[in-house]
C-alpha cells in the first residue's frame, strides 16, 4: 500500500490500484468502471452482470477509504470512464496499466499482480479470522457446492458493508505501521 501511495506515475493509475485493493475486486471490472454504476449516497458501486465473471449483477459497498479515492478519479476525468486511459479520454486503462505500475514500482510478476490484491485480501481476512462465507460473497464467488448454493440466496450485504470498511481500516493500519520510514496518505475513515 505504501508503494501505491507513493507511486509518482500517472495519478488516474495509482488511484485505480488503490481502489483495487481496497474493494477487493477484479482489475477489469476497475478499469472499466462508470460513473453511473456509483451510487455515493448508499456507499455502493454496482457492477453490472455483462462485466461480471459469473455473469450476474454485483454490488460492492464502498468503505470511507474507496468513496474517498473515486472522488480523488472522478475530478481527473470527463467521460463516463472513471479510469481513463492516458491516450484518450474516452478509453479504459489498458488491460496492462496496472501490471505494468506494479513492474515500475519493482515488484517482479511473481511478487505482485493486479489480480493478485485479491488473493491477498482473501487470506489476510481468513487468517484475522472474518467470516469466510462473507469474504467469498465479497469477491463474488458461487459456492462450489451446488446444493448449497441452491438455498443460500443470502449476499452477506450487510456483513460485506462491515468487511470492506474494516478492511479498509486495516490497510491504513498496515500504512501507519510503516510510516516512520515512509511519507504515506491516509485516507479518513469512520474507525474511532
Amino acid at each position: 500500500m505504501r508503494s501505491l501511495d507513493e507511486y509518482d506515475g500517472w495519478a488516474t493509475l495509482r488511484l485505480s490500484l488503490q481502489l483495487l485493493a481496497l474493494t477487493m475486486t477484479r482489475p477489469g471490472d476497475v478499469r472499466l468502471m462508470r460513473k453511473k454504476e456509483i451510487i455515493f449516497p448508499k456507499a455502493i458501486w454496482r457492477i453490472p452482470s455483462e462485466r461480471m465473471k459469473m455473469r450476474r449483477d454485483h454490488e460492492v459497498p464502498l468503505s470511507t477509504q474507496a468513496l474517498a479515492v473515486i472522488r480523488d478519479a472522478w475530478d481527473l476525468t470527463q467521460g463516463e470512464l472513471i479510469f481513463t486511459s492516458i491516450r484518450s479520454n474516452v478509453k479504459p486503462l489498458s488491460e496492462n496499466a496496472m501490471n505494468s505500475a506494479l513492474r515500475r514500482m519493482g515488484y517482479t510478476k511473481d511478487e505482485a499482480t493486479a489480480h493478485g490484491f485479491r488473493s491477498s485480501a482473501s487470506t489476510i481476512l481468513n487468517e484475522r479470522g472474518f467470516n469466510r462465507d462473507v469474504i467469498e460473497a465479497a469477491l463474488a464467488h458461487e459456492d462450489e457446492d451446488e446444493v448449497r448454493r441452491v438455498y443460500q440466496l443470502s449476499k452477506f450485504f450487510q456483513q460485506r458493508v462491515k468487511l470492506m470498511q474494516d478492511w479498509a481500516d486495516l490497510l491504513d493500519e498496515f500504512r501507519v505501521r510503516s510510516a516512520g520510514r515512509h511519507a504515506t496518505t491516509v485516507y479518513p475513515s469512520t474507525a474511532a
